[in-house]
């Protein structure tokens, strides 16, 4: 398939910060400013960044411009969302997708941000960023936006997920992020994964349940048919959860298992401290038996 793979970035660019989902603190995204600043960027933030509507960053309206503004602008060359949150699935697909295809720009963002990576990926094929905008990822943050080098992320044996890995080697294009998100998708803004790697993580406040609910109607869907594989990241928050003696492994596990593909846990990806920066939309490869990720570079 073609897909839109936009320049890196080189210092001088302007980048447009945004809050696509909820209100971010203050003082965060002045860290995520000066960490961009540092690689000697110039940054910019949207006009509703800041603004307040019960659990949302501002109104849709107001939160779809400060979105479609910063692709429509020619001199922006990046789009970095300050949190995930809730909303962002609510103006997913009023993106201004012409302007995405004529003028392709990396958008960095991770957890409700997944419906718009969805969303661009579906409509557009435009290759992404799933990480956080913060300085604890800057490393990798930078490297995935300012090189066109593969990502390589390796597993964490301390991450519980890591048991779940099995299977062989396996590639395709990696799609996906934060599991509720996705599920929810169903529908709407995700796409068939044929040929894909999914990757899933989550956090607390999502039950087990909610989990197997989750990944059951990902299943039913038909769009994990042809599914290459699976790449988990991080399921937080869990480690206490057990309902008559299952926890999220053994609900993880008896659900994947129906799809038949290789699987590699325990990456840090996701919620949680240092996680690692991934492309989306560039081809992967899962190796089960080294515990590695490769992925090709989101920009040229």
């Amino acid at each position: 398939m073609t897909v839109l793979i936009p320049p890196r970035l080189q210092p001088g660019d302007r980048v447009r910060v945004v809050s696509p989902a909820s209100t971010p603190e203050r003082e965060f995204v002045a860290r995520g400013v000066e960490l961009l600043a540092g690689w000697g960027l110039r940054v910019e933030l949207g006009r509703h960044v800041f603004d307040s509507v019960g659990y949302l960053a501002g109104t849709d309206e107001d939160r779809l411009a400060d979105l479609n503004d910063a692709f429509r602008d020619p001199g922006v060359r990046a789009v970095f969302a300050t949190r995930g949150g809730k909303g962002a699935y609510r103006i997913s697909d009023q993106l201004d997708f012409d302007a995405v295809r004529r003028d392709p720009k990396p958008l960095v963002g991770f957890s409700d941000i997944t419906a718009v990576h969805l969303s661009l990926w579906k409509e557009c094929r435009l290759a992404g960023i799933h990480g956080p905008f913060n300085d604890e990822a800057g490393g990798g943050l930078r490297a995935a936006l300012m090189t066109a080098e593969e990502v390589v992320v390796r597993q964490d044996p301390k991450e519980p997920t890591a048991a779940l890995t099995a299977g062989g080697p396996a590639t395709g294009f990696l799609m996906g992020g934060n599991l509720n998100t996705i599920a929810h998708a169903v529908g709407g803004e995700l796409s068939s994964l044929d040929g894909g790697i999914l990757l899933i993580e989550d956090t607390i406040g999502t039950g087990l349940g909610m989990i197997d609910r989750q990944l059951t109607q990902l299943v039913k869907s038909g769009l994990l048919d042809d599914l290459r594989g699976v790449a988990v990241g991080r399921f937080n928050g869990f480690e206490d959860a057990r309902v008559n003696g299952w926890s999220v492994l053994d609900v993880l596990r008896d659900r994947l298992d129906l799809l038949a593909v290789p699987v590699l846990g325990g990456l840090p990806i996701g919620h949680g401290p240092q996680s690692a920066t991934v492309p989306l939309g560039t081809v992967a490869t899962i190796d089960p038996a080294t515990g590695i990720l490769t992925v090709a570079p989101a920009v040229t």
